[in-house]
């Protein structure tokens, strides 16, 4: 049990039968009335952010997260397999459980799975990927000055924003988190 008091950002609490993760807190002591504690939470298994108030004495339950490392193996349809790389266990999860976690994901590579009480909610990818263009517009010499940006297709088949002077074939490298163009490798 955690106290509302006690509430710290990234902290998972089980509230109403959901998890959810704190994403923001403010500790709030008006000149008339009782001090509360003000925060946002974010519902980690269909990604709905709420508002709640709570008396800095409310007591929470902590809800315990399992992040577990697995490789990533390869999609048939509907369904995308992983593997335990300590027991080699392999799961399948739904496009639905995925979302769009593995865009920036080549098949063999690790990711995180995870779970709450044995049930599997996310996929995160690593931060920082690697990825090779497979189709862009060709570069011209002096489009460096201008900032501009072209749209490139990498060899997963998601599509990144990159500057004019970056050619197919070229090796980039991606922040998964925001799906942008870091630099070239």
């Amino acid at each position: 049990m955690i106290s509302a008091g006690d509430f710290r950002n990234g902290i998972t609490i089980e509230l109403e039968n959901n998890v959810y993760q704190i994403i923001e807190f403010q500790h709030v002591k008006p000149g008339k009335g009782a001090a509360f504690v003000r925060t946002k939470l974010k519902n980690i298994k269909n990604g709905g952010v709420v508002e709640k108030t709570f008396r800095p004495t409310e007591k929470c339950p902590q809800a315990h997260i399992d992040r577990k490392d697995m490789q990533y193996l390869y999609n048939d349809g509907d369904l995308y397999y992983f593997m335990d790389n300590e027991t080699y266990d392999q799961i399948a999860l739904n496009s639905e459980a995925i979302g769009d976690a593995l865009k920036f994901v080549k098949e063999n590579e690790m990711v995180k799975i995870c779970s709450h009480n044995g049930s599997v909610f996310a996929v995160e990818p690593p931060l920082f990927v690697e990825l090779v263009i497979t189709n862009t517009e060709p570069g011209f010499k002096g489009d460096t000055a201008t900032g501009a940006t072209k749209p490139a297709v990498v060899e997963t088949g998601a599509t990144v924003y990159v500057p004019l002077f970056v050619d197919q074939n070229d090796k980039i490298k991606i922040d998964t988190r925001t799906g942008e163009y870091l630099s070239r490798v």
